[in-house]
Order: C-alpha cells, then structure tokens, then sequence
C-alpha cells in the first residue's frame, strides 16, 4: 500500500482548513499593520491570559507532540524531571528579569546587557542567541517535517517549504503581534487533539481491561515511574539533573531567550508578565505528564495489539526490498511468534493483579519482561540487519511510535486532526523563533550600528526584511538538516549548549555589580568554549551543560575583574541591577 493511502481526502481537508484558516485570521488581525513597538514587542494591551498561552505555545513545538509520547513508550515518563527546576526558574525570572527588562523598557533582553556592561557584550549575548536558535528554528521545522514525509508519502521538501512559507507569511505580516493572535488558537488545536488521541487510545483498549488494570499495568512494565534519585552524571534524567541543570535551562530560556522574552514583554505591566509566567509555572509539568501519559498508554495499546517491527515503516520497507529480506522476514516471524507468547502472559499477569497473591504477581510480572525483553531484542536484530546493508539506515524510530498509531488506529478525519496539531505546533514555535530572530537582529545589530536615526517606518520594514531573511535560513537548514538523536532531546541539546554561558551573562549582570563588560565579555567567551569542548569529547548529561556554562562566566567573570580589567571603568549606574 502506498503511504499516501493512509491519509483520506477527509483528513487533508481538515489540515488545509486549519491551516489556513490560523494563517488568514492572523493576516487579517494584523493588516493594518502598526509601529515598530507593536511589531517587535507586540500589543500593549496584552492580558496575562494571552501572555500565557503565547509563552505555552512557544514551548510546545511539533517536536513535543511527536516526540514526547515516543519518549514515554520506550523509557517512561522519567522525561518529565527535565522540567521539575522551571517553577523555580520562573519565580526567579519574576523576580529579577521582568522588572529590570520593565524598568528600562527594552525591546530585546540584550539591550540590558548594553546598558549594565557595554555593546561587545551585548553583542555577545545577542550573536550567541542568532546562532542557537537561528539553528533551532531549523529543527523546529524539520523535525515534524521529516516524520510527515515518511510516514505519510508527502514530498520532504515540499514539506518544510510550505509549513516554513506559511510561517514566513504571517509573521512578516504582523509580526510580534501576529505570532501573539495565532499562537493561541493554533494551542486550541493542539490540545483537541491531544485529548482526542487519548480518548481513542483508552477507547480502543481490549473491552475486559479497564482504564485502572491499563495504567496498573503501565506501572508494573516501568512506564510510569517519573522519578530517579540516582547520582550518576552520564543519566540524562534525574530528579537532580531536573531540579539543577533544568532550572539553570529553564532560566536561560525563559530569561535570556528572545522568542519568550518577546512573548511576556507584550503587555503593558509587570503584573501581567508575571502572571503569564506563573500560569506556566503552574500548567508545564502536568502537560508534559499528560503528554507522557498519552504515550504510556498508546505503549499498553501495543501490548494487546502487535505493533510493527519498527515503527520506522520507510526504513523497514526499504530494507524489506534490499539483500536482507530473508533475514527480516525471519525475525518478523519470530517477532510475530513472541508476541502471541506475550499476550498469554499478560493476561496471566491481569489476572494475578486482581487477586492478593504477590508471589503469583512477581512470577507473571517476570514472564511479561522476558517476553518483552525478547522483543527488544529482535527488533534490535531487525536495526543492525538495516545498519549492515545500509549504513545511513535511520533506525531510531521513538520519533515514529505516535504517529504511527495516529494513522493505523485512528479515524478519518481525527488523522487530519492530529496532523494540523503537529503542523500547528511547528508553525507556532517557528513563527516566534522568526520574531526573535528578526528583533534582536534588528535592535541589537542593524539599528545601533548602521541606521541610529532610522525612523518607525523604516524599523519595521526592516524587521519585515529580516523575518524573511531568517525563515529563509531556517528553511535551508531544515533542508539540509540530519538528527540522529531523538528530535526532542536534540532541540534540548542544541539549547544547552548555548543557554548556560548566555545566562550567565545576565546573572553576572544581576549578581556580581563589581564585574564590568571586558571581564564578562571574555568570561562569556571562555565559558561557551568550555562547555562545546567538553561537549565533544564527554558523555555527561546535556542538561548538565547549562549548570557549567552559566557557573563558568560568572566564575571567570569575576577572576578576570580581580586580576586583569581592575582599573575598568565601572558599569553605568542608572542602569545597573
């Protein structure tokens, strides 16, 4: 069958419906235009309400809704201690960055650093933020891109050419303002979605297991548990890593990043940001457990319904068709084989559970793990046999697991549903990743250093330009673009090593008001090299890269005050922290 027949007219007509429908309000909210505040900064009158979802729906990117369900079915929620330190983060950034980004009423978050230090770190600042997220707003394009295209028979690069054309549109357009309209409905889509996908999912379970023997189950195969004390550096999650290197990312991100300054710098008060931000505060970690959760309980769906080989279907039909066809065919047997053999124990393992035996549970209990164990295995067989006769086989397929089920299991209709929600979400996190991009070019760059003067006209041309510019560059890479991590992580990864050493810069700013610009300047520059160093020749967990980054410039920032710049004029005093 041709991938293409999965997906019905009904469901592309659903897609372009949306779509367009989200791009045409946007266009038509913003298109009498206004000044270059409206068009950096967004509407002044602005509620926190608004602020919030905007700030939400800028986190919640394609690659969250295809990846995090993904994550949960091969490792469980553990995921979700990525975000335990960004309550706090927020409190801090609350605390400190509204009221001093408030007080001297910027358009970008390095206009602060320029006005506490001196240009070249502002310049430092802002120049590091283009390159990551210049590079993000790639994969943020790419990412849902990718997995569309193969799964559903669209052309890659048509692909990425009209989810980033869309978003170049509407973003050019109205700008800050545009992103701020659309963002909260293109978060209506994603959530109807999402809680749409889990209602099948629940729904489609096998009609003698109820919702509680579903998720008992989900607990006893480790799918649930959401918590790791351990101590080791090289785990990527822990409740440490979350509560330290996840405070210190949630920090820069929410601090010193463009795309979210921009958000809750809309508005008109200090009130309003910071109710925007606690209502994130309040609402992160349990979307991300609901989110988990969905793919915790597509992992139970596929223990009673047998699921593919290798969600990769491109990849595994590719190989199908190669030198290694025997060999596939053999282990999709044993596969088969072992599934059926699987099914006898989990219901000796539902029926154990619902009496008081605890021996007869752990017996059942370890049946399953060995039939489950057993799985793995073949299908980790199926990915070398891919590997040994092509070399650049993607078989990483976490990434595929969601929407595999979407286009297998779900109706008509909802298929297209969840796909707008994928190209939704892709639109609104490129759409403020452009914003960004344009404004701090713009502000940080262009108008300091060749047209002072220019007039609020001509400011929003430019930012047009510059938007424009940006997607264009974002396109191309995602053109060009090759993930081998989990899409997810690696959106996190590309932010952790740059986050950490940009923050750091603001902290110095806040924290240390005997530092002045060369000190911090070089610190930023030492510290950042630091940790791509480190980067490339260790295996400690990414999130641990924020922690060292940031400690790093205010450390050096502060030895480098002491022994090589004393004599440094100060830093300005009307707008010091």
């Amino acid at each position: 069958m041709h991938p293409l027949l999965f997906v019905s007219g009904l469901d592309y007509a659903v897609i372009g419906a949306t779509l367009l429908a989200i791009a045409i309000y946007g266009i038509w909210r913003t298109r009498h235009g206004g000044g270059a505040e409206s068009f950096l900064r967004g509407d002044a009158d602005a509620r926190w309400g608004s602020i919030g979802l905007s700030v939400m729906a800028t986190q919640a990117s394609a690659i969250t809704f295809l990846s995090t369900p993904g994550q949960a079915y091969e490792s469980g929620m553990g995921f979700v201690q990525n975000y335990f330190g960004l309550p706090f983060a927020l409190i801090v950034v609350c605390a400190f960055f509204i009221p001093a980004f408030r007080r001297l009423n910027v358009f970008t978050a390095y206009e602060y650093l320029g006005r506490r230090f001196d240009q070249k770190t502002r310049r430092l600042g802002a120049g590091l933020f283009l390159i990551q997220r210049g590079l993000a707003t790639g994969i943020t394009i790419y990412a849902p891109a990718i997995i569309l295209s193969a799964i559903a028979g669209w052309n890659l690069n048509a692909t990425i050419l009209l989810s980033g054309g869309l978003v170049i549109v509407y973003t050019t357009t109205g700008g800050a303002r545009a992103v701020n309209l659309t963002q909260k409905y293109q978060l209506g889509v994603v959530f109807l979605g999402m809680c749409s996908a889990l209602g099948m999912v629940i729904w489609m379970l096998p009609h003698d297991v109820s919702l509680g023997q579903a998720v008992a189950l989900a607990g006893k195969m480790g799918k649930l548990s959401a918590v790791d004390f351990s101590l080791d550096p090289e785990k990527r999650y822990t409740v440490w890593s979350g509560l330290l290197g996840g405070f210190f990312l949630a920090l820069s991100y929410f601090g010193a990043d463009q795309t979210q300054v921009q958000r809750y710098l809309a508005g008109g008060s200090v009130t309003g940001s910071r109710l925007g931000l606690i209502f994130n505060a309040l609402c992160k970690i349990p979307m991300q457990c609901f989110i988990l959760f969905i793919g915790a309980m597509v992992f139970i769906f596929y223990q009673f319904e047998k699921p593919p080989i290798l969600f990769n279907r491109p990849a595994y039909e590719l190989g199908l068709a190669g030198p290694a066809h025997d060999e596939l065919v053999r282990l999709e047997k044993v596969h088969e084989t072992t599934f059926t053999q699987k099914q006898a124990a989990l219901r000796g393992l539902l029926c154990a559970m619902s009496g008081t035996n605890s021996d007869a549970v752990r017996s059942a209990q370890a049946d399953v793990n060995r039939f489950d164990a057993e799985m793995r295995n073949t299908r980790d067989l199926v990915k070398k046999q891919l590997i040994r006769t092509n070399a650049k086989a993607e078989t990483k397929d976490s990434d595929f697991v969601f929407i595999t089920f979407v286009l297998d299991h779900l109706p008509r209709g909802l298929v297209g549903l969840l796909f707008a929600v994928i190209i939704c979400a892709a639109m609104s996190a490129a759409a403020a990743g452009l914003g960004g991009l344009s404004s701090t070019t713009v502000v940080d760059f262009y108008r300091p250093l060749l047209r002072p003067n220019a007039t609020d006209q001509q400011i929003v041309f430019i930012s047009r330009i510059f938007t424009v510019a940006w997607g264009v560059v974002a396109i191309g890479f995602a053109l060009f673009a090759s993930l081998v991590e989990n899409l997810l992580e690696a959106g996190n990864i590309l932010g952790s090593l740059f986050y950490g050493s940009i923050l750091g810069l603001f902290l110095a700013a806040f924290f240390l008001p005997f530092v002045r610009g060369s000190a911090v300047f070089f610190a930023g520059v030492v510290a950042q090299s630091l940790v791509l160093t480190l980067y490339f020749t260790t295996s400690i967990g990414y999130l641990w890269y924020n922690v060292i980054g940031c400690f790093g410039v205010m450390l050096f920032a502060a030895l480098f005050q002491v022994v090589l710049f004393r004599g440094e004029p100060g830093p300005h005093s009307s707008s010091s922290a």
